[in-house]
């Protein structure tokens, strides 16, 4: 059981969760977890820690079919510019490996910015804390986990 699970555990939240085979070959994690588990890459989000304005780290949510826009997350961070944040320290904050990273039971909360196109769908799709194990819950429930918020952050 993975942090992001005990919390989920702990709230009482209604969720979902899926395994699959992990391809250690694979190159995208994200789309690796919509084909296996047959669902549309819309709905699967990848988890992604920046750094705004050079001091803060701030998670990212979105969908895995999308990049993301520096310019977007740092705005809707309240900051001017995002830049992709080093893997020890997403390790260290967040406590889980690239690749494996969840929005939900980091060791230290960062604040969280959820794609707006998560709320179309009445669930989605996130890492539960390891490669090849997701999550499926509500948006409004991630929200409320994460004390996060909807904001368009993906590229166009």
């Amino acid at each position: 059981m993975t942090p992001g699970i005990k919390v989920l555990e702990k709230a009482g939240i209604r969720y979902r969760i899926h395994e699959y085979d992990h391809d250690p070959a694979g190159e995208s994690y994200g789309l690796e977890a919509a084909e296996k588990l047959g669902v549309n890459p819309e709905r699967v989000f990848k988890t992604l820690v920046v750094v705004v304005d050079a001091r803060e780290l701030v998670v990212i949510v979105l969908p895995v079919s999308h990049m993301l826009s520096m310019k977007l997350a740092a705005r809707a961070a309240g900051g001017k510019k995002a830049t992709m944040a080093d893997r020890k320290e997403v390790q260290q904050r967040t406590g889980y490996v690239l690749g494996g990273v969840s929005p939900i039971g980091q060791k230290k909360c960062c604040k969280t910015i959820i794609d707006e196109t998560a709320r179309q769908f009445s669930t989605i799709f996130v890492s539960a804390g390891r490669r090849g194990l997701e999550i499926e819950l509500a948006p409004d429930q991630l929200t409320g986990l994460t004390g996060g918020k909807f904001a368009e952050v993906r590229q166009r």
